[in-house]
């Protein structure tokens, strides 16, 4: 029986091309797997599989009875909901250790890096098994947009190592003006709903016993956001109430000028004012130099809930 591979709730480019990536892994190791999904594409993410000719895997949300592999997460509110029914065979990720357990010894695969697509590239050279050029060139723009075109302060020397390496196989020389191209495409918000911009890369985190969700958007410039900020905070007002949240954060991430517009509704805005040491009365403060959820923001977040 095939095992499924699959990254979070909302998945980025790492999730979806890591249970690509992933699954080819495997399959050539012997084992037989399937990459899937549990959410809809993003507009970068379609941009990347069709740059490289790929398809999307499977949308699939229950995986009870199921053996599985997760990829770039590991926490339940991530997690679909009848994880507990299943059997994590391993988990492959860059993030801090979650609250899910296993009834079994289980194969890891965590590293400090800045993307998941970084260890997955680390594994091939373990094992020994040749990359494809397409899925190279897959892995590659992966690692570009986790690491914001290596700005990022999650970024490592194993990232940009792991990313030239794969540049290489791919057989692409300006691989820092294809993940501009990237960006420009993950800019277009035009052609969203503000609910849909506001969980395009959205994760949920229990801190404290309460839901916090954050979500984040990349783009080239911040002022394509200035006729629509009422909107964006209405849709994360229905958002926080719709899903019991006490909190809802929006990044918006200059990529140019290297900081975020950072967007709240809160239950707990005290927490959040002393989590960043700012004041939060209009709902919005541009954070210089914060680049990154899982760095910069989600930790802070975590010391005050």
């Amino acid at each position: 029986m095939s095992a499924y591979i699959f990254g979070h709730t909302t998945p980025d480019s790492d999730s979806i091309i890591g249970a690509i990536s992933l699954s080819y892994l495997k399959n050539q190791l012997g084992e037989d797997t399937t990459p899937t999904r549990q959410g809809d594409i993003n507009p970068e993410t379609r941009f990347i599989l069709d740059r490289f000719g790929f398809k999307a895997p499977e949308l699939k949300r229950t995986y009870a009875g199921e053996s599985v592999y997760l990829i770039d997460f590991m926490e339940r509110s991530q997690s679909p909901k009848d994880i507990d029914e299943a059997t994590i065979l391993g988990i492959v990720d860059h993030h801090k250790l979650g609250d899910l357990t296993t009834n079994s010894p289980l194969e890891m695969w965590v590293r400090p890096v800045g993307c998941s697509n970084t260890i997955v590239k680390q594994m091939f050279d373990y094992y020994g098994v040749e990359i494809p050029k397409d899925l190279a060139g897959m892995m590659m723009c992966a690692i570009l947009s986790d690491t914001v075109i290596f700005k990022s302060p999650t970024c490592t020397k194993e990232d940009t190592k792991a990313c030239k390496e794969l540049a290489k196989i791919a057989e692409i020389d300006d691989y820092k003006a294809l993940g501009m191209e990237m960006f420009i495409v993950k800019s277009d918000v035009l052609n969203a709903t503000k609910e849909e911009l506001v969980l395009r890369d959205f994760k949920d985190f229990n801190m404290g016993g309460v839901k916090v969700g954050v979500g984040q958007l990349e783009v080239v410039d911040l002022t394509v956001f200035d006729s629509m900020k009422d909107e964006l905070f209405n849709a994360m007002r229905e958002i926080k109430e719709k899903g019991d949240r006490d909190t809802v954060i929006l990044l918006l991430t200059d990529i140019i000028e290297e900081g975020s517009q950072l967007l709240v509704v809160s239950d707990s805005i005290s927490k959040v004012e002393k989590a960043f040491n700012v004041n939060l009365d209009s709902g919005e403060v541009w954070l210089p130099k914060v680049m990154s959820r899982k760095k910069q923001i989600i930790p802070f977040l975590k010391q005050q809930f």
